[in-house]
């Protein structure tokens, strides 16, 4: 299983504490069927907890996700600062997934070389 995040979810979730190491948990909970809500085309929510918190009132994010293979973090938000993405946002993060779960291997290690995505451990 790959696991990236683009880099503005990178810059968000360094500024909100929130690590690799929870990111990788989430996806694992994924796998086992623990998703909070799908979004349609492909983009997922799911509840990832910062440190000292409980999920609830924690972070939200967004993935692009296909079982036993690729996982990317696009978007992501703390659930005090905004209840969910408006429409037009949405849109835009399901023309972004299908796009990232399209591209080949020789692409994703370009834009894992140029930063654009950055790999997560898992």
């Amino acid at each position: 299983m790959q696991v990236f995040k683009t880099r503005a979810f990178a810059r968000w979730s360094r500024d909100e504490g929130l690590g690799d190491e929870a990111l990788a948990s989430a996806v694992a909970e994924m796998e086992r069927g623990l998703i909070d809500a799908r979004l349609g085309g492909q983009v997922l929510k799911k509840r990832v907890a910062l440190s000292g918190r409980g999920k609830r009132g924690s972070t939200r994010t967004l993935i692009t996700y296909r079982q036993g293979d690729k996982a990317f973090f696009i978007f992501g938000f703390a659930k005090n600062a905004q209840d969910n993405v408006t429409a037009l946002e949405l849109q835009a993060l399901r023309l972004l997934a299908r796009n990232l779960l399209t591209y080949p291997p020789a692409v994703l290690a370009s834009a894992v070389a140029t930063g654009e995505l950055i790999e997560i451990k898992v």
